[in-house]
This record gives structure tokens, C-alpha cells and sequence, in this order.
């Protein structure tokens, strides 16, 4: 493991970083409902559950649905076309590893080690696919339930409909979570230290993207 030991310290301080980051959203979001982009998303989704169905304004609803059962759609294909990248990349690696290799100053250059960082990039874009597979999934049970009239089942009721809805942005969220984590993991295969620079740097790009606008400059700029 001594060998190892620049590239697995990089990869549980990215671990570690990006964790750490979501447990602080998460935290502050209990303090304040509004803190994050996503603590609004999903108050908005309830709002807009509730008027659709107590306006009836079922046109609307699946267009809204079908937009992002397309976006969700692209992005597990995405997922998908990136996997079979990286098992490429795996199976070329005794000519790649070298030339990726050449920035890295103080990381192993060992074939094993360029498999780990191949396999940590595919475990991450299959939790994108899944993620993304399974939004899709409660999109298509949204649109089934949200247009079932008010009362006429004890399971046609906004909250229960909202619920639907918001665990399918739960896990569209994750996906691209997912997404943005395999930028450090790509830039892994340069170095441990590109692994660590690319980490901060992503951590603090999500710290200014998840935090809902408070401010009319927050607004406008």
C-alpha cells in the first residue's frame, strides 16, 4: 500500500471533500429550507403538482414531464456511450497508461493502478446511469398519477403525486452528481495531484451553484 500511497490519499481526500460538502448542504438545509437551488426545486414542485391538478391543466403537466423524461433520457444514453469509452480505454491501457502518465510527478505509474482509476470511473458513471434510469422511471409514474382526478383514489392526492415527482428530481440530482464527480476521476489519470486540484476546484465551483439566490444582485448576476 506504501506504493499507493499518493494516489489513495488523493482519492479519499476527493471522497472525503466532495462527502463533506453534501453533508454541509445538507445540514444548513435544515436550518434554512431555502438555503440551496435544490431545497427550491422541490418546493416548487410540490407548488406546481397542486395547481396542475386542481386546475386540470393535464396538456401542460406532460409536456412539462416529457421535457424531462428527454433530458433524463440523453443523459443515461450519455452514461452508457461513456462506459463503453472507459472499457475501451481498459483494454488499451499497456499503450495509453505511459502517455497519460507523463504529468504524473509523484503517483504510481503501474498498470494496476491505471485499472483502479478505470474502474472508479466506471463505478461512478454507472451510479449515473442507474440515477437517471430510475428518474426517468418515477417521471413516467408521475405523469400516470398526476393526471388521475383529485380524490377518486386515495392515492390521487398532490402531496402523494409531489412525493413521485420529487424523488424523481432526487435521483436526476445524484446523477449528475455523478457526472460532476468523474471530472477529478478523469483527471486522476494524469496524477493524484491533478486528482486533489480538480476536487477543490469542483467543490468550490458546486459551493456557488447550489446556493439559492437570496439577493436581486444574486438575481442579475
Amino acid at each position: 500500500m506504501k506504493t499507493y500511497a499518493a494516489d489513495f490519499s488523493a482519492l479519499i481526500f476527493s471522497i472525503a471533500a466532495f462527502a463533506g460538502y453534501q453533508i454541509y448542504v445538507n445540514r444548513k438545509g435544515r436550518g434554512d429550507p431555502h438555503y440551496s437551488i435544490q431545497q427550491m426545486i422541490s418546493a416548487a414542485r410540490v407548488a406546481w403538482v397542486e395547481t396542475i391538478m386542481r386546475e386540470r391543466r393535464d396538456i401542460l403537466a406532460i409536456q412539462t414531464l416529457r421535457n424531462s423524461i428527454m433530458a433524463a433520457t440523453f443523459l443515461a444514453s450519455t452514461g452508457i456511450l461513456l462506459i463503453i469509452g472507459v472499457l475501451t480505454l481498459s483494454e488499451q491501457g499497456d499503450k495509453l497508461s505511459s502517455a497519460w502518465h507523463s504529468l504524473n510527478f509523484i503517483g504510481q505509474v503501474a498498470q494496476q493502478i491505471w485499472l483502479v482509476k478505470l474502474l472508479a470511473m466506471l463505478l461512478d458513471l454507472l451510479v449515473a446511469f442507474f440515477s437517471f434510469a430510475m428518474a426517468i422511471r418515477y417521471f413516467h409514474h408521475t405523469g400516470y398519477l398526476i393526471n388521475v382526478p383529485v380524490g377518486s383514489q386515495d392515492f390521487a392526492q398532490p402531496h402523494f403525486v409531489a412525493a413521485q415527482l420529487n424523488r424523481a428530481g432526487r435521483f436526476y440530482s445524484i446523477g449528475m452528481r455523478a457526472y460532476y464527480l468523474l471530472v477529478p476521476l478523469l483527471f486522476w489519470l494524469f496524477g493524484p495531484h491533478f486528482l486533489a486540484m480538480a476536487t477543490a476546484l469542483l467543490v468550490w465551483v458546486l459551493y456557488h451553484l447550489d446556493r439559492s439566490p437570496r439577493r436581486e444582485s444574486d438575481l442579475t448576476g
